[in-house]
């Protein structure tokens, strides 16, 4: 519970597995825990010199995704991604890159240890999503399940 004070008004915020709920009496409300209503946040975990997935990076991939090609390379994946998301949703979608070689963050390694996700690990809002690559048509049903 965190407790916050604001010209007089006093809140408290819960947290909650959904995001964050306000109990301020007049006005509660539910938001987005990124912050921002309607937002939606991927992020993509993975480490730096791994490919974006287990299939090959050749005229026959099935990903959606063409200005990568050929490197098959997670960071150029992710650079080409977020373009593409960027152009259909505007500032609907924020997408972040996580590599995870050096360690990795407190709640990456919590979903680690409980789901056992594959690599390339894609978070949906931090949600856990078992699509395991850089796939556009995938990653859009996601956001849409957000949306």
């Amino acid at each position: 519970m965190i407790f916050i004070s604001y010209r007089d008004t006093h809140f408290f915020l819960f947290d909650h597995p959904d995001g964050v709920f306000n109990d301020e009496p007049s006005n509660s409300v539910w938001t987005n825990s990124t912050g921002m209503t309607g937002t939606v946040l991927i992020e993509i975990v993975g480490l730096k010199n791994a490919e974006c997935c287990p299939f090959p990076c050749d005229e026959n991939r099935t990903c959606g995704l063409s200005a990568c090609y050929p490197t098959g390379k997670l960071n150029e994946a992710f650079d080409e991604l977020k373009k593409v998301l960027n152009n259909e949703y505007g500032d609907r979608v924020e997408l972040k890159l996580t590599f995870i070689d050096n360690g990795a963050p407190g709640y990456i390694q919590k979903i680690i240890e409980k789901d056992f996700p594959p690599l390339p690990i894609i978070l949906v809002n931090g949600r856990v999503t078992r699509i395991g690559r850089i796939s556009l048509d995938r990653i859009q049903k996601e956001i849409e399940k957000e949306c």
